[in-house]
C-alpha cells in the first residue's frame, strides 16, 4: 500500500524547507492538528498553515515488532509527541537516532524530516534537554442529556442466538459461516425466516462484510422492511442497538443482527485517494507504520503505565484469567493454562503488548435476534431484556488528540449507561468486557467505575476478583483473547447464555444482571442485560 500522504496538504511538503506546519484558525487564533475542515473550537472555516518550533515531548510510545510497510524495518518506535507551542498539539511520529528500547515518555525531542518521493515525513530525534513530566489530562465527561421517560430498551428483548464454527482458519467460506449463524439464531428464537422483518449487520460495507445484506436476505428468504449496514456505529454491537431502536419504534418485530470475522481480508481502515496516496485520517498514522489497532491502543497503554505506575503484570493477569475461564468453555480456541512467566516470555507485538495481549484472529460468525418485548414471552427461551445502553460521545474522536491515558471513548458511554439504568454497579453479576487487547479490560473497569483511575491493576491482581465467584467475574467464556475475535458479539452471546442459565461449567451462580461492552477504539457502547424474573 502506498504510504505517501495526499498532496496539497502543506503539512507534508513544508519539510522541504525545514518547516513543521500545523493549522491556525484565523478567527480564534488556535492552532489545530491533525488537519480539520472547520476549527474544532469556533467552527471557523478559515484555517491556514502556521509554522511551529518543532520542539516536543514524547507522551506515548510503543515499539512495533510487526512488519507493516516496507519503508520501515522493525523494530521501530511509533510515538505521540506533544509540541511545545501548545500542549494540545500532538503528532503521531517515529522516534529516530536512538535505540528503540531507549525511548521514554518524557523524552525531549526535535523534528527532522524523512523524505519519501515528493513528501517530507516529520520524525523526531532526542535532544540533550532534561526530560519533561509528560502530563496528559485524564478523561473528562460531560453531563449526559436528560433521559426521556420512555426507555426504548425496555420495549425489546434478545430472543435468539446463533454461532457458526470458530476456527483459526475455517474450511467453510465466510458466507456459509454467516448463513449458519443466522439460521441458528432464527431457529433458537423459535421463529421462521418469514418472521424476520429487519436485518442489521456489522460491518455493513460490501468490501468489509463476509456476505452482503441483500444476498443474505435472499439466501434466507427474508422479506425485510428495514435493514442497517453501517460501519460507523457505537461500537461493533451498535448494529444490535440499531436493531433495538427499529423494534422499539414499531418498525419491526424481529430483527436479525449479525457479524462476521475472517482472516482472509484486511480491516477496511485505510483509504487511498485518486492519486494512490493514503488519505483521510489514516494519513496521520500510516506513514509512521502504525497500521494496527495494536499500535494505537498500545500508545494509550504506555501513557497509562507511565501516569499511574502500573506494571505490565497487570495486563498479564487479564490474559491469564482469560485462559483460566476458557478452560471451562469447550468452544474456546485456546484453553491451555497460561503462567505469568509464559506471558512475559511471549514474543512482542507492539509494546507493552505481546502475543497473549492480543485477541485471536479467526473465521466465524455470530447472530442474535432482537424482538419486541411484547412477543418475547411466546418464544422459546427465558426472556433476556435490556435495562439500559450507553452510547454517548464526550471525547474527541482521535487516537492522537483525544484521550491518551485510557482507551479512547469509554467514559462517555459508561456515564450514559448508568444515567439510564435502573440497576447499579453492585447489582451486576458479571461483566463481559471487550478485550481485543488486555488493556481494553483495564480501561473499561475504570470507565465503568468498578475501580478508580489507575486502580485496575490492583483490581485484576491474581485474577480473584474477576474470576468465578469473585466480586465481578469478567468474560467467563475467556473473551476474545481465547475464544477468538468476534467484533464484541462473543461478549453479547455469552451474556445471553449466562442469563438463560445455559453456560454449563462456567455458569455464574444466579446470574440476573450482565454488563456487556463493545468497541476496541472509537466509538464504543455498553449495555446492561437482565433476566426477567
Amino acid at each position: 500500500m502506498p504510504v505517501g500522504p495526499g498532496l496539497g496538504n502543506a503539512f507534508w511538503t513544508a519539510g522541504s524547507v525545514g518547516l513543521l506546519l500545523v493549522q491556525r484558525c484565523s478567527s480564534c487564533d488556535t492552532m489545530v492538528h491533525p488537519s480539520h475542515e472547520l476549527c474544532p473550537y469556533c467552527s471557523c472555516a478559515d484555517l491556514c498553515p502556521a509554522p511551529v518550533s518543532g520542539d516536543a515531548t514524547v507522551v506515548a510510545a510503543t515499539v512495533n515488532h510487526q512488519q507493516w510497510i516496507p519503508e520501515l524495518t522493525e523494530p521501530y518506535v511509533v510515538a505521540v509527541v506533544s509540541l511545545d507551542d501548545a500542549a494540545h498539539l500532538r503528532l503521531a511520529t517515529n522516534i529516530v537516532d536512538c535505540a528503540p528500547n531507549e525511548v521514554r515518555i518524557g523524552m525531549r525531542v526535535r523534528v527532522q524530516f524523512r523524505r519519501l518521493d515528493d513528501v517530507w515525513i516529520p520524525v523526531f530525534g532526542p535532544t540533550r534537554d532534561a526530560p519533561s513530566a509528560a502530563t496528559i489530562d485524564e478523561p473528562m465527561t460531560l453531563r449526559p442529556p436528560t433521559p426521556s421517560r420512555r426507555r426504548f430498551e425496555h420495549e425489546v428483548a434478545i430472543t435468539g442466538l446463533g454461532k457458526s464454527e470458530f476456527a483459526r482458519h475455517a474450511e467453510s467460506p465466510a458466507a456459509d459461516l454467516v448463513l449458519s449463524a443466522c439460521r441458528a439464531a432464527i431457529g433458537d428464537a423459535g421463529l421462521e425466516p418469514a418472521d424476520i422483518d429487519g436485518i442489521s449487520a456489522y460491518p455493513g460495507r460490501a468490501d468489509l462484510a463476509a456476505v452482503e445484506i441483500g444476498k443474505l436476505a435472499g439466501e434466507l428468504g427474508i422479506d425485510q422492511a428495514w435493514h442497517d449496514g453501517a460501519h460507523e456505529v457505537a461500537g461493533q454491537t451498535g448494529a444490535v442497538i440499531a436493531g433495538m431502536l427499529s423494534v422499539a419504534a414499531g418498525f419491526c418485530r424481529h430483527v436479525l443482527c449479525w457479524t462476521a470475522v475472517t482472516t482472509h481480508t484486511r480491516p477496511g481502515l485505510y483509504t487511498c485517494s485518486d492519486t494512490g496516496r493514503v488519505s483521510g485520517e489514516p494519513q496521520w498514522y500510516e506513514p509512521f507504520g502504525a497500521l494496527s489497532p495494536a499500535n494505537w491502543i498500545a500508545l494509550a497503554a504506555s501513557q497509562y503505565q507511565h501516569r499511574y505506575g502500573v506494571s505490565r503484570q497487570a495486563l498479564g493477569w487479564v490474559a491469564i484469567s482469560a485462559r483460566r475461564h476458557a478452560a471451562r468453555n469447550p468452544d474456546a480456541l485456546y484453553r491451555s493454562p497460561l503462567s505469568m512467566s509464559d506471558y512475559l516470555a511471549a514474543r512482542p507485538i507492539s509494546t507493552p503488548f505481546g502475543l497473549y495481549d492480543c485477541d485471536v484472529p479467526c473465521d466465524g460468525a455470530i447472530a442474535v435476534v432482537v424482538s419486541s418485548a411484547a412477543t418475547a414471552a411466546d418464544l422459546r427461551h427465558p426472556v433476556v431484556g435490556v435495562d439500559a445502553v450507553g452510547t454517548r460521545i464526550t471525547e474527541e474522536q482521535s487516537w492522537i488528540s483525544g484521550t491518551l491515558t485510557h482507551q479512547p471513548n469509554l467514559f462517555g458511554p459508561a456515564e450514559h449507561l448508568w444515567s439510564r439504568a435502573s440497576v447499579g454497579r453492585d447489582d451486576v453479576d458479571f461483566a463481559n468486557l471487550y478485550d481485543g487487547f488486555t488493556f481494553n479490560v483495564l480501561s473499561w473497569l475504570e470507565a465503568l467505575g468498578f475501580c478508580g483511575l489507575g486502580e485496575a491493576g490492583d483490581f485484576v491482581l491474581g485474577g480473584t476478583r474477576i474470576g468465578p465467584g469473585g466480586l465481578l467475574p469478567v468474560n467467563p467464556h475467556g473473551g476474545q483473547l481465547t475464544a477468538g475475535r468476534s467484533n464484541g458479539f462473543g461478549q453479547l452471546h455469552e451474556a445471553v447464555v449466562q442469563l438463560r442459565g445455559d453456560a454449563g461449567a462456567r455458569q455464574i451462580d444466579r446470574a440476573q444482571v450482565g454488563l456487556v461492552t463493545s468497541g476496541g477504539g472509537i466509538p464504543a457502547n455498553c449495555m446492561l442485560l437482565t433476566r426477567a424474573s
